[in-house]
């Protein structure tokens, strides 16, 4: 089974493949901002992939339209809510400036 790892905390969480990243990070019992309920609307689980980016689900409109929204966006810059989970180990950072509030 394929697993997630969290960077600066080191807190990590099996996941099966097709899961959401957002509920992969809060399984791994990370405190973590997500106030849109997963519908890409606020940016506020905007995270940087390390490793694993391959495996996640292809960016869809409704999450590029919002990382085009974010200040400090960059090639490794995901919606935790959005990203899909693939058969991969995955590390991620959570952005501690709490991007796109």
């Amino acid at each position: 089974m394929p697993m997630l790892t969290i960077l600066t905390s080191n807190k990590t969480a099996q996941f099966v493949e097709g899961a959401r990243l957002l509920d992969a990070i809060l399984a791994a019992e990370e405190s973590f901002t997500h106030k849109c309920e997963g519908k890409a609307e606020c940016g506020s689980c905007h995270v940087f992939v390390h490793d694993g980016r391959k495996s996640l689900s292809k960016i869809q409109r409704t999450e590029n339209e919002k990382l085009d929204a974010i200040v400090g966006v960059g090639s490794k810059s995901r919606l935790a809510c959005q990203a899909m989970l693939g058969s991969e180990n995955v590390t991620v950072e959570l952005l501690g400036f709490k991007s796109g509030l």
